[in-house]
């Protein structure tokens, strides 16, 4: 069998002319020529570009919609078109965002040099039983000639390169279903002492999030629904395995979390970006953060516990929701060790009984220095979040309010009653209810009963519940200084979040 070899061929083309048979040179130059022209038109064949459609419900986003627009219109990959699904809405969202309406192109150049053009469409849908479910749902019937549907919210603006990160992860590898941004928030515009530390709080807590789903092997549990890119196949095979004529569903209160586990069922990954960020909105006031987190924590209750709304496959213990489970078995410990040593603190001191030990210093030490090095492995990290983490007291009244949004989403959820948990965070966000001081009311209700009935019991009997119960709080948080511990010589691969 003879073989073509076409180097060899060419080679005597890069020989010196009187080097070259004279018969050989017009053949060979016009062979040289030819080849040049066949690459230079492969090279110039068009690639395909998988097409990126962004959906963006829109509920009362009046003060942030601009910018959210603004940043998707200065991605370096612009979105092949951008859909606003207005519902709900009773401010000027729509009149807004129909500023931007229709075909818009960017400066930048595409990777073949071309100009990059998208076009902007808003829809006002009106009134939408099902919220930003229905929103979402909408966006998707309006895309389904895409390859991914970018879902991002319409208080969050991404990073220029967002767009392009995200597109470049989940091409890479068809096992991706969807892939998370890293989520932070903006703390340059926010003011006063109140709203700056829930700020530096959420911030801390984001990050932390992060880096516990990056060193999982970018595993993201739950594919946020600020800035999140899905597969249109992966969405498509959530809807054949579980019989639903739409991808998201309110079988749930965090509709994000219930699609990402059953993208997960559906065979798919689901993964957080190694380097696309966003900026999401954040709460300001005690009330809207407790409406945001106890809608949260009930939504994520309400997935893991078996037999709730809708049909969740693999409840309780499907790979998505077992961290889940662990971090409400930490809160738990955490609100634990801390109310049992107030009351043991207390007690011991209402009867001259304590001791101060230096040894007790050593958990609230490694705390502050694994807040210290989450607040590190932040890449836009600011003064205020490495004061925040190193004060100590700051991160301490965050986790206290932590606690009473767990405790508040499990009473919820224990007491059976019906609630509709979107409508009580848009109350908060509007300022108005008082349900987020339900647990200091409790708290400190509790702690003058117990109070009271502790000085009714006889001295022997106080003693005895001090030598029982202050052993176990050793127990305990020994055991949790381990774990934090461990956290805190953790190595973190280089990961920013």
């Amino acid at each position: 069998m003879t073989t073509f070899d076409l180097e060899s061929t060419f080679a005597a083309d890069a020989r010196p002319a009187d080097a070259r048979p004279a018969d050989a040179r017009p053949a060979d130059a016009g062979l040289a020529s030819y080849v040049r022209q066949l690459q230079a038109d492969v090279e110039s064949l068009p690639t395909y570009r998988p097409v990126v459609a962004a959906v963006i419900p829109a509920y009362n986003e009046g003060e942030t919609i601009v910018e959210v627009l603004r940043s998707l219109l200065k991605q370096t990959r612009l979105p092949d078109e951008i859909h606003v699904i207005v519902n709900n809405t009773k401010d000027d969202t729509f009149e807004k965002a129909a500023k931007f309406a229709g075909p818009r192109s960017s400066k930048r150049k595409g990777k073949d040099g071309s100009k990059q053009r998208t076009e902007v469409y808003v829809h006002d849908i009106g009134a939408n039983p099902d919220k930003k479910v229905g929103a979402l749902n909408y966006g998707f019937s309006l895309v389904g000639h895409a390859d991914y549907l970018l879902g991002v919210d319409g208080d969050t603006t991404l990073a220029p390169d967002a767009v392009e990160k995200l597109e470049s992860e989940i091409v890479s590898d068809t096992r991706i279903g969807g892939i998370s941004a890293i989520y932070s928030i903006d703390d340059t515009v926010v003011k006063g002492p109140i709203a700056r530390l829930l700020i530096a709080g959420q911030r801390a807590q984001f990050a932390a999030f992060n880096m516990q789903n990056m060193l999982r092997g970018r595993n993201m549990a739950v594919l946020g629904g600020q800035c999140s890119i899905f597969s249109m196949r992966a969405l498509r095979a959530v809807m054949a395995e579980n019989h639903q004529q739409t991808p998201w569903v309110n079988d749930s209160e965090v509709e994000d979390s219930l699609l990402s586990l059953q993208i997960k069922s559906a065979g798919y990954l689901t993964k957080i970006s190694a380097q696309a960020r966003a900026d999401v909105g954040g709460m300001t006031t005690v009330r809207s953060l407790d409406g945001q987190q106890v809608k949260w924590n009930y939504g994520a209750i309400d997935l893991m516990w078996p037999g709730q709304r809708g049909d969740t496959k693999g409840q309780p213990l499907h790979p998505n929701l077992r961290l889940r489970w662990a971090e409400n078995f930490g809160m738990l410990t955490n609100i634990f060790t801390r109310i049992a040593f107030v009351l043991l603190l207390a007690a011991s001191l209402s009867i001259g009984a304590f001791v101060f030990s230096p040894i007790w210093l050593i958990p609230p030490a490694v705390a502050i220095l694994l807040n210290v090095r989450i607040a590190m492995s932040m890449k836009g990290r600011t003064w205020r979040d490495v004061a925040f983490a190193a004060a100590g007291l700051p991160a301490e009244l965050y986790m206290w309010l932590r606690a009473g949004h767990f405790l508040r989403a499990w009473a919820k959820f224990l007491s059976k009653v019906k609630v509709d948990n979107w409508a009580e965070q848009a109350k908060a966000e509007r300022g108005s209810g008082n349900a987020f001081l339900t647990p200091l009311i409790i708290l400190g209700i509790s702690f003058l009963v117990l109070g009271y009935t502790w000085f009714q019991l006889p001295v022997l009997i106080q003693s005895s519940i001090l030598w029982l119960g202050w052993p176990v709080l050793y127990v305990v948080t020994i055991a949790q200084t381990v774990v934090m511990a461990g956290k805190l010589f953790r190595r973190q691969r280089g990961y920013k979040v």
